[in-house]
């Protein structure tokens, strides 16, 4: 499958096999594909929560997810945060393989990027999870498997179970399997004259 048609195909499956396991030759492609996405500075913010373990996926389904089946049925369920405080964490194993002057310029550029601008620094984070799970969804259909980006859940129920750390921000789900429903037909796009702008609104 090439990369449009996995575009357009893409569509949030709701109903998995609960018997499909992926192999783990699946799952490390899938993960390694992730990492590929693109993230300002190549800080790498994310950081990734799978839910391996049937009782704790149980609980969040019934206690904090809505009951919505794909968090126990789906092959693979990933939960995206993100590190607001990366930059500053050994910033120059972000650059290892860049020749030392590239790498110079850009580490010691994160600095008075970011410095004062919690915001910007929170905006970042969450940029990075959207690009890394939409580069898992399209990975996952590639390989002939359905996803369902998920934010309907107790964000702060959820960060509590995993102890988020206070410098990282919660991000959406991503369920992964062998879908055995059809999704209900596209909703349909907004023309493009409705969203595409020249040069200024």
């Amino acid at each position: 499958m090439n990369t449009i048609e996995a575009i357009y195909s893409r569509r949030a499956v709701k109903h998995f096999d609960k018997t499909h396991i992926l192999t783990k030759s699946e799952e490390e492609k899938l993960l390694t594909a992730t990492i590929q996405a693109p993230t300002s500075f190549n800080i790498q913010h994310w950081r990734f929560i799978i839910f391996r373990d049937p009782e704790l996926r149980s609980k969040i389904r019934k206690a904090y997810g809505n009951d919505q089946a794909q968090i126990t049925d789906a092959s693979l369920l990933v939960l995206f945060t993100a590190d607001t405080k990366a930059w500053q964490k050994n910033p120059g194993r972000y650059w290892a393989n860049a020749p030392k002057e590239v790498a110079e310029l850009l580490v010691n550029w994160m600095g008075p990027f970011h410095t004062g601008r919690e915001w910007l620094q929170r905006d970042e984070a969450q940029r990075s999870i959207g690009m890394a799970m939409q580069t898992l969804m399209l990975a996952a259909q590639d390989l002939g498997y359905q996803s369902c980006p998920m934010i309907g859940f107790d964000i702060e129920k959820v960060a509590e179970l995993i102890n988020l750390p206070d410098d990282h921000v919660m991000g959406p789900m991503v369920a992964i399997g062998k879908g055995i429903k059809d999704p209900w037909p596209k909703a349909g796009q907004l023309p493009l004259d409705e969203v595409v702008f020249e040069n200024s609104f």
